[in-house]
């Protein structure tokens, strides 16, 4: 079963996501992300972006952990463990990503400004181990 950031996502902020994801889904159907104006049209936004940034993550994972397997398959049984390291890793990541955007968050705490910010974080963060996930895939070569 691939692991997926959805999955991993600590119980206060899937909630709080599932929550802005109701007001956001009916700002996607109407705004034009590259013209948003309202806060609800940018939140909206924001969050789209997160949601595509996160899809691309799923992909590059799912590389990443296939050219893990691969290596896992040539080494000697004394020395696999590739698959697991990464897997640990992302596991490991998730909960840093979320925390570190929740922080973020606070610089508006309360505002409707708060779920911007947060989203947006998700997404550059998520963006970031993206291109980690890509490098590792590349492998030496790169």
């Amino acid at each position: 079963m691939p692991l997926t950031t959805a999955a991993l996502l600590p119980a206060g902020l899937f909630l709080i996501a599932l929550a802005l994801a109701a007001g956001g889904a009916r700002a996607q159907e109407t705004a034009d992300c590259s013209d948003a104006v309202t806060q609800v049209e940018m939140t909206g936004c924001a969050e789209q972006d997160w949601q595509n940034a996160d899809a691309e993550l799923n992909i590059a994972y799912k590389a990443a952990m296939a050219k893990m397997q691969e290596i896992d398959g040539y080494l000697d049984d004394n020395l696999i463990g590739a698959a697991e390291t990464l897997r640990e890793a992302q596991r490991a990541w998730i909960p840093y990503r979320d925390k570190t955007c929740e922080a973020y968050g606070f610089l508006a705490r309360g505002g409707s400004l708060e779920s911007q910010l947060v989203y947006g974080c998700l997404a550059d963060l998520t963006r970031q181990r993206t291109g980690e996930l890509n490098d590792l895939t590349g492998g030496l070569g790169n």
